[in-house]
């Protein structure tokens, strides 16, 4: 079992809709004192017990830590109102937006940037971290706020944030997808559609299960259940057959990290 969740001091979450509140809801499972949060939104919405809850920014108090959870095109509506705060540490999950952009608008002792992925909700997703700081208080502090939501990777080169939002931020959208098209298939061969769905939903999640346990690489273990001659076989050849399967995976990745830069480019 991990360690408990402890900060210091307060930690002030500015937006919590559908990742903030997932993330905030796991933080306080793994131990953090509720009373040590404030949630600051346009409008009231349920949060955990114990939070406190505003819809403007107390401006006499000031945070340890700032986690900026709203939509990326809202910074500029949240920022002016957040520039005197100066937080020890400012995490940010917002999709495109870089650390210069973070640093000209909301002044802080150290940025973090961190891209969840929304099985946070469950404690089975993926946060992609990165800071130009070398302060190793700063990298604990992301690494514990991180732990609890699942795998936690460091990314070296901010030049390398758009490829890993795609990814990992986006690939679980990438994977439900999937997941509707094979229940589809399904359904196209004659099963229910309810009975496809579930059938889907149980193969996706046993496979996902077996590859995360396992050391062998995706290839081997779909040659595992490929037998020469088989309807496995004949139908990864479908997905193989020009790299069809690849190919298009590369060209949804590409879109995805094209629209990050270009919020970059935005926000700066």
């Amino acid at each position: 079992m991990s360690a408990p969740l402890v900060l210091d001091g307060p930690l002030w979450m500015i937006g919590c809709g559908n990742m903030g509140g997932a993330m905030l809801t796991r933080w306080i499972a793994a131990g953090l004192d509720p009373r040590q949060v404030t949630v600051v939104t346009r409008t009231m919405r349920p949060v955990p017990d114990g939070v406190r809850h505003l819809t403007a920014i107390p401006l006499d108090e000031r945070p340890d830590v700032l986690v900026l959870a709203v939509k990326p095109q809202q910074l500029e509506i949240v920022a002016p109102a957040l520039s005197g705060l100066s937080p020890a540490v400012l995490v940010s999950i917002l999709a495109g937006v870089e650390e210069a952009a973070l640093a000209g608008r909301i002044p802080s002792a150290a940025i973090v940037r961190a891209m969840p992925n929304l099985p946070v909700a469950i404690g089975r997703g993926v946060t992609a971290l990165h800071t130009s700081s070398t302060d190793s208080a700063v990298h604990a502090l992301a690494e514990a706020l991180a732990a609890p939501l699942g795998l936690v990777e460091w990314i070296a080169d901010a030049a390398d944030y758009d490829a890993v939002t795609a990814l990992a931020g986006c690939g679980p959208g990438f994977v439900f997808r999937f997941a509707e098209a094979l229940a589809e298939a399904g359904a196209a061969l004659g099963l229910p559609a309810d009975q496809a769905l579930r059938l889907a939903r149980a193969t996706l999640a046993g496979a996902a299960d077996m590859l995360a346990a396992s050391d062998e690489t995706p290839a081997t273990l779909a040659d595992r259940v490929a037998s020469p001659g088989g309807s496995t076989r004949e139908g990864l050849n479908v997905l193989d057959r020009d790299d069809a399967l690849k190919r298009l995976l590369r060209a949804t990745l590409a879109a995805s990290a094209e629209r990050n830069a270009a919020m970059a480019a935005a926000a700066r």
